[in-house]
């Protein structure tokens, strides 16, 4: 099992030092994961029509046997909560595995941003729905934007107040939601079994061809019929697939054991265990559910229909039948009071279902952006950026009137692109991995079995950008914002010192380069490009151009690039004496400018004076900047002097520059 390289960075991606038991963490991804059958029912009639219970199973189908499958592979490669994106990041280097990233978190952000709003904007519509409320809160009250506004500036709330607060109100949340919800679909289920008139009914609807879908993909009536037509169209029932990517990213919260709750095969082990119990659950209620209020049978089907009049059940199926407003007698707890908890419970969860959200984010930016430079330093920490994100869900919010219909394309897109990445991930993981003796066969089917899960989210993913192009803009004026703040974030940094710290090649190699340091005879510095031409002819032009004399020894430096698309500066140092010669050999390095700043920063420590003697920098002042910027090249002298003047108030203790 490999481990993921990637350490936490920030105290936002801290902030789950506490570890909990993996049923907390369950109900903490759970707010987000089963809170979507608030909406899925009437989006599945939207999408679906009467075939919405066929396409709901191939829905579970795709969950058990697709998703399930590739995230507890996930897990097992990522226990430090990176997910997917951590994945496909390693599979790349340099400026691609960045763009890369930088492209997934923008529709990681779709996902999880409009996975707030979205939720937000359907708990206000349960709100101004009930009859209670509607009929006791002022007209300003029941604005859905003020209500959805007020509830993100809420959540927001709650998480300045704590994780901790957080984790353990979304199991209350969970709990109450599903325990109304279970009473709901089983009275449901049992009204259907124990009238044996309406599935039936609902049976020969569909055989006839009577889906009550404006555009179906097929003509043409009969079971095969309608099972096709449910395949195609499964895709826009893709709500029901969230939050698998939000339990991958929250694996660092998982205890592993009591005694140890570190213990990382422990955490794995629970992390799986808890999206298997999570998945069963939610197939369990996309079923049941589908039953209940897809069917023409408990819901009239007028009811779940945004034309020409929005029906009473849209955006709110099962609160419809909570509250007793369907035609049949289903059971005699249904009525306003029964129905007005459950609109709280759902409400609730609603509200709180961006929580899961909001803790993917601050677990998901720190760990890449202020380590690519490309976010200001306090992007890695916790309350500013709970801040800053609830200012963007506001801003979503206005965007989209706060209507819940108008985000289901962008939340799918999110939703379908990060897990197809597991996917890819998880598929090119296996044809890369070798086969153990005697595992063989076991390694093909794992790499078959995978494959074809990709094709399968493939197609998912494509189908539901063909049926809904707004989700594909959304989402790409997110990755937009996303490319233009880091870029620009970066172009900013770039003058910062960027030193992490020295390593070195061997003890030998630091004995010589404490022995540079201390000793005050060295006084001159030479940048020198490795292979341009010999030291011994370097030498002699600087000492004849600078009139250096020869009882003064010079050290020079060679620096050897490594990821020069990473931003903090570690470069491996190691030193060789020629003679009266040293030189200082830095590799791996991300930057010329910053690894020569520092070399001299170092070496003027001891008080002595210093000075760094430079050829010209040849090009267009553009192309030295850009090339500073994305290859840490460029007009290195200017870059050095600026670099030596922000780290050294002093100018009397200040290296020289010299040019020439």
């Amino acid at each position: 099992m490999s481990r993921s390289a990637n350490p936490s960075h920030g105290d936002a991606a801290q902030s789950g030092a506490h570890h909990y038991a993996w049923p907390l963490i369950m109900c903490l991804c759970g707010v987000d994961y089963f809170s979507t059958l608030g909406y899925q029912p009437s989006i599945a009639f939207e999408g679906a029509g009467t075939l919405a219970p066929l396409a709901t199973l191939v829905l579970v189908m795709v969950t058990l046997g697709g998703a399930l499958p590739i995230y507890r592979h996930v897990v097992g490669e990522t226990p430090d909560g990176v997910g997917s994106i951590g994945m496909i990041e390693r599979m790349f280097s340099g400026w691609r595995a960045k763009l890369i990233v930088l492209v997934l978190i923008g529709f990681a952000a779709t996902d999880f941003v409009i996975t707030k709003t979205l939720s937000a904007a359907d708990a206000a519509a349960h709100l101004i729905s009930n009859p209670l409320y509607a009929g006791m809160a002022p007209p300003w009250m029941q604005s859905q934007m003020a209500v959805t506004m007020f509830l993100l500036v809420m959540l927001g709330a709650m998480f300045l107040k704590g994780y901790g607060e957080v984790v353990g109100l979304a199991t209350i949340l969970v709990v109450a939601f599903l325990g109304l919800t279970s009473v709901i679909v089983v009275a449901s289920l049992w009204y259907l079994l124990t009238h044996p008139s309406l599935l039936p009914g609902w049976v020969g609807e569909i055989s006839a061809g009577s889906y009550h879908l404006e555009h179906a993909p097929l003509s043409g009536s009969g079971p095969w019929v309608a099972a096709a037509i449910a395949i195609l169209i499964f895709p826009k029932l893709a709500l029901g697939l969230s939050g698998f990517e939000t339990g991958v990213l929250h694996v660092h919260l998982v205890r592993g054991t009591a005694a140890d709750p570190d213990n990382q095969v422990a955490r794995v082990a629970n992390t799986r265990r808890m999206l298997l119990v999570a998945a069963v659950i939610m197939s369990f209620f996309l079923i049941g559910s589908s039953l209940a209020t897809g069917t023409n049978t408990l819901i009239p089907a007028a009811e779940l229909q945004l034309e020409p009049v929005k029906g009473k059940a849209m955006d709110r199926a099962l609160a419809y039948l909570a509250h007793g407003e369907s035609p049949h007698a289903i059971c005699p707890l249904f009525g306003p009071a029964f129905g007005t908890i459950y609109d709280i419970s759902t409400i609730l969860i609603l509200w709180f279902a961006g929580a899961s959200a909001m803790g993917g984010l601050l677990n998901m930016v720190p760990r890449y952006l202020p380590r690519y430079g490309m976010a200001p330093e306090w992007a890695g920490a916790y309350r500013p950026l709970v801040l800053a994100f609830t200012v963007i869900n506001l801003l979503v919010t206005l965007a989209f009137r706060a209507n819940v219909s108008a985000q289901g394309g962008a939340y799918a897109t999110g939703v379908l692109v990060l897990m197809t990445s597991a996917c890819v991930a998880s598929f090119v993981h296996e044809m890369r991995r070798k086969p153990e003796p005697h595992h063989g066969l076991a390694l093909q089917a794992q790499r078959f079995g995978f494959g074809l899960i990709t094709v399968v989210f493939i197609y998912t993913t494509i189908a539901n950008i063909l049926e809904r192009p707004d989700g594909i803009i959304i989402a790409s004026i997110f990755i937009t914002c996303v490319m233009t703040i880091s870029f620009t974030s970066r172009f900013f940094r770039s003058d910062e010192l960027r030193h992490k710290e020295f390593r070195f090649a061997d003890d030998a190699d630091r004995m010589l380069w404490t022995d540079v340091l201390l000793e005050q005879a060295f006084r001159v510095l030479v940048p020198h490009r490795p292979g341009s031409r010999s030291l011994a002819d370097k030498e002699a032009e600087i000492r004849r151009k600078h009139r250096i004399p020869g009882h003064v020894p010079i050290v020079f430096l060679e620096v050897y690039y490594g990821d020069v698309s990473e931003f903090e500066n570690a470069p491996i140092i190691s030193v060789r004496q020629e003679g009266k010669r040293f030189v200082i050999m830095a590799r791996d390095v991300v930057s010329v400018s910053h690894t020569i700043a520092q070399v001299a920063i170092e070496m003027t420590k001891g008080g002595a004076a210093l000075d760094v003697i430079f050829g010209w920098s040849k090009g267009s002042s553009l192309k030295l900047a850009l090339n500073f910027v994305l290859f840490g090249q460029g007009d290195v002298p200017n870059r050095v002097v600026n670099l030596l003047d922000t780290a050294i108030a002093d100018p009397g203790h200040r290296p020289t520059v010299i040019v020439g």
